[in-house]
């Protein structure tokens, strides 16, 4: 029963909020009025956030690698657009769910084939999926609108009482409440027995199997799962810009979602969330530097992640939030009582 213990008790911790993470939302909270005339861009953070946690939840729980998840991204984009220029499905909120259980039956489909092979038979057929999918969204361009996109998409107002309005206030607020409530339902997920054992699957999956694990149907369901993820970031996508594309499956949007990992982390459901945060306001600032040229400050930083290490920048970054707090707590610890002893 030790063991037992040993392994809820962590279980336990790592289901408990902490002060960090409460901070974290406050701020994203407070984003809405502090940052009024940066709307359009705190959308794009939330979305690319919860497609960046789509992935990890593969990535960094499950040990799944894809150079083509843009293609679930691109299916819930192009669902969404459809069921709005249509008229099939007005309502915002039902047609989010929708394409994100189109994504989500790609996404089924799809794992028998991902989960057969390695690492690079998996990026491979990944990256596969995704380019037939942007190839056929060319090829029938009567549907998708081909090159050109989508045209005349119109979005209703969100559950007939909030319409979109052109400064992007509606937008944002409508992708964090999204985002919070699927991050929320991904920490369920990622510490409950079910995300152990893929923990357990993607350290050892031979000796996961050996102990009875099913693992086949573990990664089955994880994968599916993720692609339901990504479908309502591309989703999101389409409803707050108005916009699909052939770009919603091009391997660059695949490869800016690897990037977001590699800066914030895998393994842990926050690193997707400060990577979109960072890596949209590196973009953003780059770009306003050298337009032509921003990609290669991008990959100054990589290189810089890779050869100091991400962890000791953050603890630099951090040190100086985490020493003021303590001298928050220190000013404002209540004396010890004296029991009346002698000194």
């Amino acid at each position: 029963m030790t063991a037992e213990r040993t392994v809820g008790d962590l279980a336990l911790a790592r289901a408990r909020w902490g002060w960090t993470e409460i901070a974290f939302w406050l701020f994203a909270v407070a984003s809405i009025f502090l940052f009024s005339d940066r709307y359009l861009i705190l959308t794009e953070m939330a979305w690319l956030g919860l497609f960046a946690l789509s992935l990890d939840l593969i990535l960094g729980y499950a040990g799944i690698v894809s150079l083509g998840h843009a293609a679930f991204f691109g299916v819930g984009a192009y669902s969404a657009g459809l069921l709005a220029v249509h008229g099939i499905i007005k309502e915002p909120v039902l047609a989010l769910l929708v394409a994100g259980l189109a994504a989500m039956v790609l996404g089924f489909v799809t794992s028998f084939l991902v989960i057969r092979g390695s690492e690079l038979s998996q990026l491979m057929v990944t990256l596969g999926i995704a380019l037939l999918l942007r190839e056929l969204a060319n090829k029938f361009s009567n549907i998708t609108g081909g090159f050109d996109g989508l045209q005349g998409i119109s979005i209703d107002p969100i559950l007939g009482l909030f319409a979109f309005d052109l400064y992007g206030k509606t937008g944002y607020i409508y992708c964090l409440v999204v985002l919070f409530v699927l991050f929320l339902l991904a920490r369920r997920i990622v510490n409950s027995p079910f995300g152990l054992s893929l923990r357990a699957i993607r350290n050892n999956p031979l000796r996961a199997a050996a102990i009875g694990i099913p693992v086949n149907r573990r990664l089955i369901a994880i994968y599916t799962i993720s692609a339901f993820y990504a479908g309502i970031a591309g989703a999101l996508f389409t409803q707050t810009t108005a916009l699909a594309s052939l770009d919603v499956f091009s391997f660059e949007r695949s490869a800016d979602l690897l990037l977001v990992l590699v800066i914030g982390g895998t393994g842990y459901l926050y690193g997707g969330l400060i990577g979109a945060v960072v890596f949209r306001i590196l973009q953003d600032v780059f770009s306003s530097w050298t337009p032509q040229f921003w990609q290669f400050w991008i990959g100054l930083v990589l290189v810089l992640i890779v050869l100091i290490g991400r962890d000791r920048m953050y603890r630099g970054v951090l040190w100086l939030p985490r020493y003021l707090f303590q001298l928050f707590r220190k000013a404002h610890a209540k004396p010890a009582v004296s029991d009346g002893g002698a000194p």
